[in-house]
């Protein structure tokens, strides 16, 4: 009986000594997701995009596409707005409301019809 002891004995030290094969994969998609939050981190410091979430901030962007569309997206505090221009002329029925001038310093000035 002592040696059938002994051998249980050994068989749970050998046992205990082994580790999960798959402990090792879990540690590196630890890593991974520490580097992919890193990346984005640094990707937000260096283009400044720190500016999106701050609601103080009023940010345009103008993008031009290969066929010629320009879509301008605005964001004024909390409120974001996409508009896409054409190269169509506005057509319609309307009246003059007074003219707009544009100044040497590059300023508009609007002056209402009376």
């Amino acid at each position: 009986m002592k040696l059938l002891k002994k051998r249980r004995n050994f068989s749970k030290a050998l046992h205990s000594h082994f580790e999960d094969p798959i402990s090792g994969l879990a540690n590196l998609l630890d890593i991974y997701l520490v580097f992919i939050v890193s990346l984005i981190l640094a990707l937000i410091s260096v283009y400044h995009l720190n500016d999106f979430f701050n609601e103080k901030t009023e940010i345009t962007i103008s993008k031009k596409s290969a066929d010629g569309k320009i879509e301008i997206i605005t964001k004024k505090g909390k409120e974001i707005k996409a508009f896409k221009v054409t190269d169509s002329i506005g057509k319609g029925e309307g009246e003059k409301l007074g003219t707009a001038y544009k100044l040497k310093n590059g300023k508009m000035v609007y002056i209402p019809d009376n």
